[in-house]
């Protein structure tokens, strides 16, 4: 449908809808038309009408998160936004996949809880729930996909990867240790108790909704001092994803767009000039395809030896594609949407960060 007939449309959702109303206060109307008109989001979240005074579901509010953390990444990568903008104009819409962040398993994480908790303490309130968890070896980490169990096929899922510090070198975990052991946690005890009423009741209310928003938001990004340069050399000999949390924390390491044919995509962008990854990662059964763009390159503060700040380009977050087919239930014949992610792929994917040393 072209934009300009679709327009009326998606202006009735945004007008109309909770979703709508709560983006609105969150990010400022033209925004949160932006958004609406850029990812495709379907009835089931626009269920719930437009009342300022009445309350929020936890699917209304994950929703919300979902988009507010896509419009971020889409500021930290430029050749994301460049294909999403490219998207707009030809009026077809970002089916938002999934997001990604990295956590640390280790007992120096400051304020924050260790690992995956640091995130699951807030998704588990607004509905998701474990779907899956997949051995990175490679990596020394554990990544877990949280899908939301009131519409696992409409709200993104979150695919969370924790560290394991205690698989590397002492050296290693000293360097984590200072560079994260002073974390601080962004979540007021305010917001932990209006997560308590979620996870009770499913629900808030609207007013409690837009103030809770812009702190779940804070979550998803740097809890720490700049890292040293001899740490971050120390954190990037052994691991590259450890190096890239030094300098990015928990901000989404990257956002997809599920499409019909990545192959095609590929091709797209390859002729356009954008920094595609050279191969497509194939999930074991065939049925989950990605790749991505390039890690964005992105200025960053470290500590030189005498205390000082220093301006280094190390690698940034990164934007992704997949393709996912049907599974046919051998029960029911019933077919779905395979949602599940493989650790292969991942492993592969993440290699999009890897990058080389602070320039």
């Amino acid at each position: 449908m072209p934009q300009s007939a679709a327009q009326p449309a998606i202006q009735a959702r945004l007008n109309n809808s909770q979703l709508g109303a709560v983006l609105k206060v969150a990010l400022g109307v033209d925004k949160a038309d932006y958004l609406f008109r850029m990812i495709d989001v379907q009835g089931r979240l626009l269920a719930e009408p437009m009342d300022e005074a009445g309350q929020v579901s936890r699917l209304v509010l994950a929703q919300a998160l979902n988009m507010v953390l896509f419009d971020g990444l889409l500021t930290a990568v430029p050749d994301g936004k460049a294909y999403c903008e490219d998207k707009l104009a030809a009026g077809e819409a970002i089916i938002f996949d999934h997001g990604a962040i990295r956590t640390v398993d280790g007992p120096m994480t400051g304020e924050l809880p260790r690992g995956y908790q640091a995130v699951a303490r807030i998704l588990i309130p607004l509905g998701f729930e474990v779907a899956g968890i997949y051995p990175l070896p490679r990596l020394k980490m554990t990544g877990r996909a949280f899908c939301h169990r009131d519409a696992p096929q409409l709200v993104a899922q979150f695919f969370v990867s924790e560290l394991h510090v205690e698989q590397f070198s002492p050296a290693f975990g000293r360097a984590v240790a200072n560079t994260i052991g002073g974390s601080v946690d962004p979540l007021s005890p305010g917001a932990k108790a209006l997560l308590d009423q979620l996870s009770e009741s499913g629900t808030i209310s609207f007013a409690d909704a837009t103030k809770l928003l812009p702190v779940l938001v804070k979550c998803f990004g740097v809890h720490h001092g700049p890292v040293s340069e001899a740490d971050y050399e120390t954190l990037l000999a052994e691991s590259p994803e450890m190096a890239w949390i030094s300098t990015e924390g928990n901000a989404f390491n990257h956002a997809t767009d599920r499409v019909r044919s990545i192959e095609d995509v590929a091709s797209e962008q390859r002729a356009k000039g954008r920094p595609m990854k050279e191969s497509i990662e194939i999930s074991s059964t065939g049925l989950v395809r990605q790749t991505a763009f390039k890690a964005a390159r992105v200025m960053r503060q470290m500590r030189n030896a005498d205390g000082g700040l220093v301006t280094r380009d190390v690698p940034g977050s990164f934007y992704e594609f997949i393709s996912r087919d049907y599974l046919c239930d051998d029960r029911t014949g019933e077919k779905k949407l395979d949602l599940r992610f493989d650790s292969s792929n991942a492993q592969g994917i993440f290699k999009m960060t890897a990058g080389n040393k602070a320039a």
